[in-house]
């Protein structure tokens, strides 16, 4: 089977639709989220060099002489922090040098620097920012130095200009007071935290929402595939959002029009079969006065079938409407009852097995189906065994004649369409059978009742000889909806 990651329901398409654009926003917000840590990042340096400096001003300031000024330099500096005095710069290579590599502007990062100074010195002190940006220990920059088991430090270059306006070259590396963050932690608060438990809740929120906005249309579905079972089942319960509800109406307006038109069609042929009655009865009046009794018995013959046709197409239609309440049914006693009703007609008919406990359906309906598999078995077989197992869940109903069976495994189905008879046909053993009498309703009508219920009913040759009608009648259709259930 191909996997794919397109679901195939609304549902799935809708929770999956939801989540990867939830995620997707997460993405795109999370970068805000990253500029702002980085911008902090470089902001804890910068205020910590911005100090280091004024102080280091108003150590120069209070120097009596360059001598001690120049011991004064070279006391303090070292590899992170060094200080060069130089000739006053050009207009042109001040222009030219600034630049920032970090995620804060320059503007603003040489304003966190003044601003610093100016509260320490006052206006006495320029400061010129030519470089600073953000940097760890294995030499990455930028975002990525978030990552580092060390918190980043910031690199600094700035051009500065004493009151006795000599200028300093200062180039300096500030860290963030020895802050220490584990990668394994980073990479839990980043990845699992920020993502996957935030990708877990939008999924379970997407979960629960979207089952509230299909499951109007679940239950239009459920009620759809009852229709077919019994299109007289309650109507649709309009509720819900409007286009629900205008769906909802819809449905019940079709199932009213197919309920109108069966009654329609049943009308017509009642109306049918009471008019054939007296052109029927004066054809056989007509018959019986033939002087030639061949001629009679012919003719007796094709009006008896003539008559048994439009009985039986009449009963088809009116036996497989469903119109009674569904109760709990007693099968033993319901097949013992049409056991008995056949041996009282002389027929061989057993029954082997029984039932634990009741199963729901309609009496009348399934008392039919099961009568017409005892009938067919009867027709065709000199005896008729009724096998019941309780299966727990189901309860299976087999009707074993003896028969010739369907040596044609492809006519098993066939014999369940209306008015379908098998012709003279051979048995396993190679004997003729004749398989026409009857109507050809009487399996069409028995699988119409097991489909209403929620049953299947199919035809299977015994080994050796005969043929079983099997009915795995479930214990409740569990998928008709609760509501649709008549009790």
């Amino acid at each position: 089977m191909k996997l794919s990651l397109w679901p195939d329901t609304l549902y799935g398409r809708l929770v999956l639709i939801l989540v990867a654009g939830m995620f997707a926003g997460q993405l795109f917000t999370s970068t805000i989220w990253f500029e702002t840590h980085d911008n902090r990042a470089l902001e804890i340096p910068a205020r910590l060099f911005a100090s280091r400096l004024a102080d280091t001003v108003r150590l120069l300031e209070r120097a009596p002489d360059d001598s001690t000024r120049r011991e004064i330099i070279g006391a303090l500096g070292d590899a992170r922090y060094r200080l060069d005095w130089i000739d006053p710069p050009t207009s042109a290579a001040m222009a030219s040098a600034p630049t920032v590599t970090g995620p804060l502007a320059m503007q603003t990062v040489s304003d966190l620097i003044s601003g610093v100074i100016r509260r320490r010195l006052g206006e006495t002190v320029e400061v010129r920012l030519i470089d600073a940006h953000l940097r760890d220990d294995s030499g990455h920059t930028g975002v990525w130095t978030l990552f580092n088991s060390r918190m980043p430090s910031g690199d600094f270059h700035v051009l500065l200009k004493l009151p006795q306006g000599r200028w300093l070259d200062v180039r300096a590396n500030e860290g963030q007071a020895g802050m220490l963050t584990e990668p394994r932690r980073l990479v839990f608060d980043y990845l699992v935290r920020i993502y996957f438990l935030r990708l877990m809740a939008v999924l379970l929120l997407a979960l629960i929402a979207v089952r509230l906005a299909v499951r109007p249309l679940k239950q239009l579905a459920e009620a759809a595939e009852a229709l077919g079972r019994n299109m007289h089942r309650s109507p649709l319960r309009v509720s819900g959002l409007g286009e629900v509800r205008t769906a909802a109406r819809s449905f019940n307006a079709m199932q009213a029009q197919l309920i109108e038109g069966m009654a329609v069609r049943t009308r017509f042929l009642s109306a049918v079969s009471h008019d054939l009655r007296s052109p029927l009865t004066r054809l056989r009046l007509r018959v019986e006065m033939l002087p030639d009794a061949s001629w009679r018995d012919r003719l007796r013959g094709d009006l008896e079938e003539m008559e048994a046709m439009v009985r039986a197409t009449l009963d088809a239609v009116q036996g497989v409407e469903i119109t009674e309440a569904r109760h709990e049914i007693d099968l033993d006693s319901m097949i013992d009852g049409l056991a008995e009703d056949a041996r009282e007609a002389g027929h061989q008919v057993g029954v082997e097995g029984h039932a634990l406990r009741p199963v729901s359906g309609y009496p009348r309906n399934l008392k039919r189906c099961l009568q017409n598999l005892v009938d067919n078995g009867i027709r065709y077989g000199s005896r008729v065994v009724v096998h019941v197992a309780d299966l727990g869940h189901a309860v299976q109903v087999t009707v074993s004649d003896s028969g010739p069976g369907i040596p044609d495994e492809t006519m098993l189905e066939r014999v369940f369409e209306a008015y379908f008879k098998l012709d003279a046909s051979k048995d396993i053993h190679g004997h003729d059978h004749d398989r026409n009498p009857g109507t050809g309703l009487g399996l069409t009508i028995a699988r119409s009742i097991a489909a209403a219920h929620g049953a299947t009913l199919i035809l299977r040759n015994r080994a050796g000889t005969g043929l079983d009608a099997v009915l795995m009648l479930p214990r409740e259709d569990s998928s008709i909806p609760n509501r649709f259930r008549r009790t």
